[in-house]
């Protein structure tokens, strides 16, 4: 094993610390060094916020691990933990203001508080194993297991923001097909905490073999974008048409009145804006100025009237079914089960009306439900703005629309790994969502890149069929072929295959994270053993 991977961790940032060396806060070196360190956990998390969407600066994603790596490096868990917080709230803070833009600074600083929280149990964990011989791949682990949990709890987790989703281009990309994004996830992780130890080796040149550790860390740090340049290779290329038969499909951007929590205050105009939308198209199908579609996507929310109890907005979705001539996929909130609604993808055929449905199974906790209502109203009466909570649904997206079979995801849950991953199989992924009520914010943007990402872990193109933008159609290799504008109306067509290969990351399934975790989980577990067993030997001594 290289040199400053597989050797001791005997080194720490300048003033050197002596092998092993754990000072906690409250020494009056670790009082000196503590501010700057802080510093560096800030810049870390900003740096990493930067390659998201809107800057998109994708390479600086590198820059969180590293920066972390570097300020808890020899330091003990509660620095550790302070160091962790620092970076989340930096990172997490300005990546999720758009969740404010219209509910006020309460709820979105909570959020962004409560994910911080992950970031500081990991810069705890990462403290103690930076004391362990190949410290940069337990740490990189490590990303991967506080992740893991971020996107189960609570409430069903919220895995925005995780490493992986960040990498809309470049060779790291790629590896989304053989390990999901826990495994790209990892990769920008290792690539960050090896050069964290070709920076520390550095700071350490005076001391024998320090130079050969940089040198073998930084071979190590290239290596890993390298072997992503190579398993591009096999994959998919840009092209929507290969890969299997093809099927012409139109996504609807019927787009709303307005930005904002009251977008569907005029709920008959969106529908109706998504009708008139798709008879423009069937009116440009019959001047042979666009081929004729095999079926129509629309957004989520597109009928917020329920078009099983409502006749008037049943007839106009009929009328738009009817006058394209193939199935319509409407997005709508139907009524029930009992007090509640349900967020419903329907097939809507021309002939026969209303037929298959999928609910969505994951409702965005605060968002579409509730939970503990009356506490959390004790801070925030902003909770009734969610009236009636959604209904979870209990069958996965899987629906023939037109003799094609779509793996239909609805808003967030395209960032949910298994949600996707249990529809992946189908020839074509579909994301129906309505963005409008974060009005022109980088949401729309960051959500673009999770379904970017999601075409290559599955290998398949994937339509996004947005109320008010961005409505695009992504290659399987990640490639937006076609994009909209926020607020404009717009309609795509485009012929698709419909592929039947499956990815080495759709075969796997979760097994890269479960493995990842564990390597990092098991790291702690050595340190913590290891301790505890000079603890006892001291004591006996």
């Amino acid at each position: 094993m290289p040199a400053g991977i597989g050797g001791p961790a005997t080194g720490t940032l300048p003033p050197p610390a002596p092998p092993g060396a754990t000072p906690e806060p409250g020494t009056p070196r670790a009082a000196r060094t503590l501010p700057w360190r802080t510093l560096l956990a800030a810049v870390g998390g900003l740096g990493m916020m930067l390659a998201f969407p809107g800057a998109a600066l994708v390479p600086l994603a590198v820059l969180g691990p590293m920066a972390l790596a570097l300020a808890v490096h020899g330091r003990g868990v509660r620095s550790g933990l302070w160091l962790g917080l620092v970076m989340g709230l930096a990172f997490f803070v300005p990546l999720l203001s758009w969740t404010g833009i219209y509910v006020g600074s309460f709820p979105w600083l909570a959020l962004a508080v409560v994910q911080a929280l992950y970031l500081a149990l990991l810069g705890g964990v990462s403290a103690l194993v930076t004391r362990l011989p190949a410290w940069p791949v337990w740490t990189a682990a490590l990303w991967v297991a506080q992740e893991a949990l971020r996107g189960r709890a609570p409430f069903g987790g919220f895995p925005w923001g995780r490493l992986g989703l960040s990498q809309t281009d470049g060779p790291l990309l790629s590896l989304a097909a053989y390990g999901g994004v826990p495994l790209l996830g990892f990769a920008v992780a290792l690539t960050g905490t090896l050069l964290a130890a070709v920076v520390l080796a550095v700071l350490r040149a005076g001391r024998g073999g320090a130079l050969r550790a940089a040198a073998g860390s930084l071979a190590a740090a290239v290596a890993v974008p390298l072997v992503g340049a190579v398993a591009w290779l096999p994959l998919p290329g840009p092209s929507l048409t290969q890969g299997g038969p093809t099927s012409t499909v139109a996504v609807i951007q019927g787009d709303v009145p307005r930005a904002g929590l009251d977008f569907n205050a005029q709920r008959r105009a969106v529908l109706d804006n998504h009708v008139q939308r798709t008879l423009e198209l069937a009116a440009a199908v019959a001047a042979g100025e666009q081929p004729q579609p095999d079926l129509v996507i629309w957004p989520e929310n597109s009928s917020d009237i329920d078009p099983y109890t409502n006749a008037d907005a049943a007839r106009q979705i009929d009328r738009a079914a009817a006058t394209i001539g193939v199935p319509v996929l409407v997005g709508a909130v139907v009524d029930g089960p009992g007090r509640y609604v349900s967020n419903t993808a329907i097939v809507w055929d021309p002939r026969d009306g209303p037929g298959d449905t999928y609910v969505k199974r994951h409702p965005v906790p605060f968002g579409e439900y509730i939970p503990y209502r009356s506490f959390f109203r004790l801070f925030s009466e902003q909770v009734d703005l969610v009236r009636r909570d959604f209904a979870a649904g209990d069958e996965v997206g899987l629906l023939d629309v037109g003799g094609v079979r779509l793996g239909d995801l609805i808003c967030f849950e395209v960032v949910y790994d298994g949600l996707v991953r249990d529809v992946a199989d189908a020839g074509m992924l579909v994301v129906q969502t309505n963005n409008a009520t974060f009005g022109y914010t980088d949401e729309s943007e960051q959500q673009l890149a999770m379904s970017r990402v999601r075409a290559v872990e599955h290998g398949r193109t994937v339509a996004i069929a947005a109320t008010s933008g961005i409505s695009a159609i992504v290659a399987p290799d990640g490639t937006v072929v076609r994009s909209s504008e926020l607020f404009t109306p717009d309609v795509f067509v485009e012929e698709i295959a419909q592929r039947d290969d499956r990815t080495l990351a759709s075969r796997v399934g979760s097994g890269p994270e479960w493995v990842l975790t564990a390597l990092g989980l098991g790291a702690v577990l050595v340190v913590v053993r290891r301790d505890r067993a000079r603890r006892r030997a001291g004591t006996a001594a």
